[in-house]
């Protein structure tokens, strides 16, 4: 995405009520098995997307899904972005692994995700 300070969409989170029952339906609907299957969290890499099945909305009580936009830095897109109008959700955290999620609260409702991965920002030069 040459010009922009994100590069899309690229990971997508559902709560679910029932885990073992959700993850049937998106390997039958992706056709893979999941990279990451714990009590937690399921998680699918397909086709340069990361979908995620949290149970019970996770402790950020997810009710619907989130789309989260991934930035270079989560903390400079937080900043414009309540700058512009949003509201911060919930902040910047690390969730592991070098990846920092927050989400924001647009000025129509909708929760949208933001999502920095440090091990991402590296292997394609972007960060020290």
């Amino acid at each position: 995405m040459t010009g922009s300070s994100t590069e899309g969409i690229k990971t997508a989170l559902h709560p679910v009520s029932d885990l073992a029952t959700a993850k049937e339906v998106y390997v039958a609907l992706l056709g893979i098995e999941p990279q990451t299957d714990g009590d937690y969290y399921v998680g699918f890499d397909a086709e340069g997307q990361h979908i995620g099945l949290v149970p019970g909305g996770g402790p950020q009580g997810m009710t619907s899904p989130v789309a989260y936009w991934h930035v270079f830095d989560i903390e400079a897109k937080l900043a414009q972005v309540t700058a512009a109008g949003a509201t911060v959700n919930e902040p910047a955290h690390d969730v592991g692994g070098g990846r920092f999620v927050a989400t924001i609260i647009d000025p129509d409702g909708n929760v949208l995700g933001l999502l920095q991965d440090q091990e991402e920002l590296e292997r394609k030069g972007g960060a020290s």
